[in-house]
Parts: C-alpha cells; structure tokens; sequence
C-alpha cells in the first residue's frame, strides 16, 4: 500500500515551513513531553542481494552541521543535506512490513544522494516548500535512480531535483528482511498472545526501514504518524503528541543522527518511576521491571550534577522482548532495554546508568563517523561509572573499573592477531562498522578519560567535560575535534597534579594495546573474592566452607572468570552443590558459569546451556559461548544444533557475527 495524499501527512504548510528554519514544535501541542503515546505502485524495489533548555547559544550550535567524510554512507550533505523527516508508517503484522513514506526536507540543490538497504520504491515526488502559503506545497513525480550497491551499504539513491525544490515524498515498503527491524511472533513474546516489532538502527540500519542520508555525522528532527491494529500500542523515541487506539504520533524537535530513530509496537503497558520516568514493557513484566529501574530519577539528578542540564525531558526505559542484541541501546528519550537486566536485585542497573549517560555523550555530542565511535563509548562508560559511584559509592563504582579492566584484558588478547584493530581511532575501511563494536572503545576509552581525570584532578576534569558537552551539544565530531579541544582547554591550559605527567594521548588514540600509564584500580571487596578463588582452584578450601556470604555479582563474576585452567567437573560439581550456580537467575553471573561449563565439560549444565542460548539475543552473552563450544569438534555439532533452534529469535546484527562463528550456510537451514 502507498500514501496517495498530495500533501505531507500531519503537517501544516506553516509548520513546513518551520521546519525548514529548523524550529521546534511543529506537528501538533505537545501532551507534556510524553516519550511515548501512542499513482500506481511501480516495481522499484533495490536489485536483490519540548525539551528542558540547555546553555545559551544551543540554538545557534544546532545549526553547525560538520563536513561528514563518513566511508560507510552514500550521502553527500555537503551538495544536499537533509535536515527534517516526517514519517507516515503503517506496520504491517501479516506482511511484517512498513507501508509508507517518509517526506524529506532538504537543504541544497540539483542531486540528493540517500542510503537505502532491500526497499521497495512505490513512487518519489518533489515541492516546493516556499508555495507553501497559502496553499500546501504540491508535489509531482520527480526523476530518480539507483546508484552504487554495496553489500555493507545497500543502495545508493539518487533523486534529481526539480529546481527550487526543497521538499521530497518517497512512498516505500520495507522488505520481511530488513535488518533494523526485527519482527516477532506472539510465542516469543513474554506475553504469548501478540506480536511485537522493535526497530535497532545502530550503526547503519536505520536505511532498510527510512531511506534517509545514514550517517551519523548528518543530524535531522522528525515528526511520525503510526498505525498499528488495535489492541496494539505504538511506542517511540520522541515525543509523544497524541493519537487514537490504532494511530499514534511523534516529534523529536532536537536534531539527532538517523541511527537514533527507534521505535516499537505490540502489547505494551507504562509504569512511572518518578517525576520524568517510566518504563513500558509488556503487562506480564511490568512490576518486576519498574521495581528494578526505581532509581532512575537519582540517576538523573547524579548526571546533572555531574555534567549539566539532561535536555530530552523524560528518560524512560523500553524492556523489550529477549532477542534484543544489546544489554540497551540509549535511544533519545526512550532506552531501548534487554529483559536480562532484571536481576531482581537491582545489581544489573549499570546498563541504565550508561544508557542515560549517552543522553550527554553519543545523543548530545555524537561520534561523526564509525572510526570514531570512541567518542561515543568511551565517554559514556566513563560517565556510567560517575554516576554509579554519585548514586551507590567509590566501592561499587572500583569494582566496575575493575571488572571493565578485566573484560579488556580478554578483549586485547582477543585481538592479538589485530593490533589495528585495539586502536581507539580505527579503521573500518572496507569493513562492516559493527566491526568496531568491541570492547576496545568502552573500556580503553574510558580508561583515558579517567587518566586524565587523575592527572589534572577530578575538578579541573569537570569543568573541561562539561564545556565539551555544552560548547558541542547536538553536534557531530570527530576525534581530531576533540584532541583540539582538549589541548586548548586542558592540556595546554593546566599543569598535572603533583606526582603526574602530561598523558600522551595520541599513544591512548592510535596505537594498539594499552599504554603503561593506565590507571590501576582497588577493590576489596574483589580482593576477597580474588583470594577465594585462588583458595578454592588450589584445593585449599572446599566450596561449601568458602566465605561467600553478602557476596554481590560483581565478586562472583570476579570469582568464576578467575577459575584456573586446571578446573575439573568435579570441582565444579562442588560449587553448583553449595551455591546452585546453574540456577541463577543474573545473567552476567550465568554466562560465566556457562563458560566454565562448556571449557571444562561439565555436562550438568548442558541443558541450562541450551535453555539460555535459545532464550535471549544478547551479543555480549551469545558470542563467547557459542565461540568456546567450536573450540571442540563435539562442541561443534551442540552449536549447530542450538544455533538452528535460535537463530530465528536473533537479531540481524547477532546473526551476521554468529552465522560465521558456527560455520552457518543457508543450504544448514532446514526446509521450508
């Protein structure tokens, strides 16, 4: 199906114009600042294969959109940009589509160069927004084709513009496949009697579902109009503004990247947290997960007074479905949530205070390319770890340093065989960009940012972070914006504490490995588990007389990932006996356990394996396991045969990195 109105869905022709100018507002009164409320077609489909105010001057920064040079978008800003999208979306449960279009506002001429990825083109149309007043703009068919393809990128398409026109209509179906979208039926929901569909843009998917300029450096405000079949609710990053049991719109009136652009439906309820927080999930979680985010607004008030101003009006938290990829993905206003964060203990929180810290580091002042996705990361988990120590102490936050050191250490010697790629600034040349999502940017780039918080003093730090997140916010940046910055605003300007050096960053940014300057961090709460373990591998203690009691996650994954390699089934037999490890219900603690299992053999927990593997999508749990059981030719064959029972509840994004970890062809799949 195709819109067939002449004139731009939900949009009135002063509010275009508005919009044009880049002014906040347009598409209807807003309801309170809610993050959610509620020609014939042609064979064109690609070739197969208001927010609270920050610091003065926002506004005029807003405007300063940088000279993208981004190697993983067709988009050329520099001759065409786009600066504003209205979305008129139908979602298609039956067909698992999107029928619709998207209406682009354009700032240049001549030739407008978008990223698509597998969509069906039903028709492209162009206007002229300044005939606007007194009437609606009126668009005819403007010419248009495809360009390059790429099996990373998609397809380029190219619309000529008509000259004046500033406005371009695309009416356009997703394909069943697109990889931002991920459609679910009602039994792998936690519900079981609807279906669900959640959008993942990040980094470069938000083009099979919008044909948009896909670039992280290009930034752009929306409007959205949904419909969805009653009893479904339709959620979305932005701004609720209204809508009726089967239609539902949005704004989002801050300039974002496209890869920020997310949404959800299905049977979806709201609880509210505090004054500007909530979370939706569906009707069966709901209890467990608004008791698990209960500190939300002091992790708010933490930031702010941290960092300055939160700026998107509400944080709320979206719990989705299992499949989910990511342990959250910090979509504005709305984080998008993994359901193996309910801990029940609160003790998984961390995922949300690094989600809200991208309200300021990756939302606010964003990473312009993919090779400089470190300034998203590494920012934010430095950020998470202040907000931590603000809301539960120095402790809990150490043992966070400590246990990201660790992860690193994995990570470097994971990547022995590519030092190019334990770089902060890397190159993606050629390569997926979900290539560089790695632990390197988090934990390395935090690393450096707490380096120079302990050379020029936790004050001086402050001051220079928050002047970054002001004097850059709603910009796009590189890393040679920021190293100018921190040379004219810190380095240059102050002297390092008493008994410190001038880092060399450039050594932190493009070599490889770890600089010897890193900082070393102190826990004794790990301490105890560190002499636990070591007891226990060397057989000095039994399990069920080791001193475990008030133990938090944090020690026992300290514990476990610091098992010898001399670990027998027996032993482990030992410790499931004393503290029913295969039974947990926290994840972090059962990956780990699970690690062991599959390393060591220990086959009484073979089915809690498969139960986990075939119950969530997290990338962060799925990788390792799955790469420790092809260590084995036996290991091998139990993959393959879980891997064929998951694979269908994975996300694209996990599917692309586990097909080749398994050795997945689709002559594996099974008929039909």
């Amino acid at each position: 199906m195709r819109w067939s109105r002449a004139v731009v869905p939900g949009l009135s022709a002063s509010c275009l114009l508005a919009s044009l100018a880049m002014s906040a507002g347009c598409g209807g009164t807003g309801d309170g600042g809610g993050s959610a409320g509620g020609g014939a077609p042609s064979n064109n489909a690609a070739p197969a294969d208001s927010a609270a105010p920050g610091p003065a001057g926002d506004g005029a920064r807003r405007a300063a959109q940088p000279r993208g040079n981004d190697i993983h978008s067709f988009a050329r800003p520099d001759e065409a940009r786009v600066t504003h999208m209205n979305l008129d979306w139908r979602i298609d449960f039956d067909e698992r589509v999107i029928d619709g279009s998207v209406t682009l506002m354009v700032k240049g001429a001549h030739a407008l160069h978008l990223d698509t990825r597998d969509l069906d083109i039903r028709a492209v149309k162009a206007a002229r927004s300044a005939t606007a007043q007194p009437a609606l703009p009126r668009f005819a068919d403007a010419a248009w084709r495809w360009g390059r393809k790429d099996p990373v990128l998609g397809n380029e398409m190219i619309v000529d513009l008509p000259e004046g026109a500033d406005l371009v209509r695309i009416d356009y179906r997703t394909s069943p496949e697109a990889a931002g979208l991920q459609w679910l039926a009602p039994a792998q929901t936690a519900g079981g009697k609807h279906p669900f569909v959640y959008s993942q843009a990040e980094p470069n998917l938000a083009r099979s579902f919008i044909p948009c300029q896909d670039s992280p450096a290009v930034r752009v405000t929306y409007e959205a109009r949904l419909r969805v079949a009653e009893p479904l609710r339709a959620v979305m990053a932005a701004e609720s503004r209204g809508g009726s049991p089967q239609e539902f719109a949005f704004a989002m009136t801050h300039p974002i990247a496209p890869y920020l652009i997310a949404f959800a439906a299905g049977d979806l309820v709201f609880g509210a947290d505090g004054p500007r927080s909530g979370v939706w999930t569906e009707p069966s979680i709901l209890g467990r997960a608004v008791d698990e985010f209960a500190d939300m607004e002091k992790m708010l008030q933490a930031a702010e007074r941290t960092y300055g101003p939160y700026r998107w009006n509400r944080y709320d938290i979206l719990v989705l479905p299992p499949s989910f990829p990511y342990g959250g993905m910090e979509n504005p206003m709305l984080t998008f949530a993994t359901p193996t964060v309910l801990a029940g203990d609160r003790s998984l929180v961390a995922v949300v205070a690094h989600e809200m810290a991208h309200s300021w580091s990756g939302n606010l002042v964003t990473n312009a390319t993919w090779s400089d996705f470190w300034l998203n990361e590494g920012f934010t988990t430095y950020f998470e770890r202040r907000i931590m120590e603000e809301v539960y102490g120095r402790d809990r936050a150490e043992m966070e340093w400590m246990l990201g050191r660790q992860d690193l250490d994995v990570e470097l010697k994971n990547l022995a065989d590519k030092p190019a790629d334990q770089k902060l600034r890397i190159d993606l040349t050629g390569r997926d960009p979900d290539d560089g999502f790695t632990d390197i940017p988090y934990n390395k780039g935090a690393l450096l940012l707490r380096l120079l918080e302990d050379s020029y003093g936790r004050d001086v730090f402050d001051t220079f972070l928050r002047s970054w997140f002001d004097e850059h916010a709603f910009q796009s940046v590189t890393t040679d914006v920021f190293t100018a910055f921190l040379e004219e605003r810190l380095l240059g300007a102050n002297q390092p504490v008493a008994g410190r050096t001038r880092p060399d960053v450039f050594a932190w940014i493009d070599q490889p490995g770890l600089p010897a300057d890193a900082p070393v961090f102190h826990s004794e709460a790990l301490a105890l588990a560190d002499d636990a373990a070591r007891r226990f591998g060397a057989g000095e203690v039994a399990a069920k007389d080791l001193s475990t009691q008030g133990w938090v996650y944090h020690q026992w994954r300290r514990f476990l990932n610091s098992m010898p390699d001399s670990l027998t089934p027996a032993r482990m037999k030992d410790l499931d006996a004393a503290f029913r490890i295969t039974a947990t219900g926290n994840a972090e603690i059962l990956e780990a356990w699970l690690l062991l299992a599959v390393r060591h053999d220990y086959q009484p927990a073979s089915r809690r394996l498969e139960q986990f593997l075939t119950s969530q999508g997290r990338r962060k749990y799925l990788t390792p396991l799955y790469k420790e059981m092809v260590k084995s030719e036996a290991g091998k064959v139990r993959a393959m045969e879980i891997y064929r029972k998951a694979r269908p509840m994975y996300q694209a994004s996990a599917r692309r990195i586990l097909d080749d970890v398994v050795g997945w062809k689709p002559a594996a799949a099974p008929p039909g």
